[in-house]
């Protein structure tokens, strides 16, 4: 009977640890982050996505989804159903899209908003709001796919058209054309060069002639430059050209002053003697005759007594 009431009562410890372990592992795990449930109907596949999956906004984890399943409302849709929180703003315009973590082909759902409104979007648990699904990258890829392939396979017809046995000997001969070509420019590109070397020669040699020209001209402008100095100074030294001509001058001048001064008594006298041809004519016939006595002379007759 003893050992039967410790086995019992070593069942009834390890029942109230278990359960005591059990209630601290809630404990710990509880979420007390209030969320808000939202649903997102999407005529695409999801694909990758599973229960429990993150949910971003703008790459910054806001919740996670809840549930998958078909769209009762839409036929043909997949509805994803998100936890968000509180402080994820969502708005009327904000929009849903598949993301990917890097090659691992697990999906989460990436919110993004275009910023047309500002108002918080109203959602409940029992009518929980939608969120409009767009195509994400690989969705666009996969639409656009049958285009890819369509254009490759045209690409590829051009390409096996290009690479066809006349094409490719009219490519090879132009090849070959282009061959010849680039050999003649670089024969006219060599002539071109020697003409060139022998212009710039000539020219060179032409230059040379001009500079030693030039260069006599020069020497013969600084000996003409040097007589010309040389004679100046021979000019304005003492008994020199200058020195003859001032002296000269100083000379000159004295005898130029005298021959005026004569020259103006002989005109005098040619004005006398004019005017006693102009009053007494026949003087020139029976000469000047008698003087008149003057004042105080003998026979002086005043003007006014006559």
């Amino acid at each position: 009977m003893e050992n039967k009431s410790h086995a019992l009562a070593a069942g009834i410890f390890l029942l109230l640890v278990s359960a005591l372990l059990v209630a601290l592992a809630v404990w710990l795990t509880r979420d007390s982050t209030e969320y808000r449930v939202f649903e997102i109907s999407s005529r695409e596949g999801v694909t990758g996505l599973q229960p429990q999956a993150g949910v971003r906004y703008k790459g910054v984890p806001v919740g996670r989804v809840t549930a998958i399943g078909l769209d009762p409302e839409v036929s043909g849709h997949v509805l994803v159903r998100i936890a968000v929180t509180d402080n994820a703003p969502i708005t009327p315009s904000t929009f849903a899209s598949l993301g990917f973590q890097g090659v691992t082909g697990l999906a989460f759902i990436q919110l993004n908003d275009t910023g047309e409104s500002r108002e918080v979007l109203a959602s409940d648990a029992a009518h929980p709001a939608r969120i409009p699904m767009r195509p994400g990258m690989f969705s666009r890829l996969s639409d656009q796919g049958a285009n890819l392939l369509t254009q490759m396979d045209e690409a590829s017809q051009r390409v096996n058209l290009l690479l066809a046995e006349q094409n490719r000997k009219a490519l090879m001969d132009a090849v070959a054309n282009m061959g010849q070509a680039a050999a003649s420019i670089n024969q006219l590109t060599q002539r071109a060069d020697r003409v060139l070397v022998e212009d710039a020669s000539e020219t060179l040699k032409s230059m040379k002639a001009t500079s030693e020209r030039l260069s006599q001209s020069a020497d013969a402008v600084r000996t003409s430059a040097d007589a010309f100095k040389g004679m100046s100074a021979r000019m304005n030294a003492p008994g020199g050209t200058l020195d003859k001509i001032s002296q000269s001058t100083d000379t000159l001048v004295p005898r130029l002053n005298r021959a005026a001064e004569e020259t103006v008594r002989t005109v005098r006298q040619v004005g006398r003697v004019a005017d006693t041809v102009s009053e007494n004519p026949q003087s020139l016939i029976l000469g000047r005759g008698a003087a008149a006595p003057g004042p105080g002379e003998a026979g002086f007759v005043a003007p006014g007594s006559r």
